[in-house]
């Protein structure tokens, strides 16, 4: 798995990139064919403090392309809601490609 991240008007400390590739490890733990992932953190300038720090992911898993973003006050509770809707996509996903069993035709006599 291929991780970028990266910050846009901030500075990516090493404690803020071993908290997002901690949370990151969920998403790997639900689906293992995940190839490339891209996080992007900004920190935005506005009048009002809420949704202030942002999160944006991209996840190129085998088959399709993922993304998600959040906002929050908190920069780790962004990362925390953003984690959050990623592992929805992909557990759906992993469903979606295992759920091939079709009912078969009721016979008509």
């Amino acid at each position: 798995m291929n991780l970028t991240i990266s910050g846009h008007h901030l500075e990516v400390t090493p404690s803020l990139r071993s908290y997002v590739t901690g949370k990151l490890d969920r998403i790997v733990r639900h689906f293992d064919q995940v190839v490339d992932v891209k996080v992007l953190l900004t920190v935005e300038k506005q009048k009002e403090k809420e949704g202030r720090q942002r999160a944006e992911c991209n996840i190129h898993v085998k088959g399709t392309d993922m993304f998600a973003e959040s906002s929050h006050a908190d920069l780790y509770a962004a990362v925390d809601e953003l984690v959050d809707k990623l592992d929805r996509q992909v557990v759906r996903h992993k469903d979606r490609l295992q759920e091939h069993h079709h009912d078969t035709p009721k016979r008509l006599m």
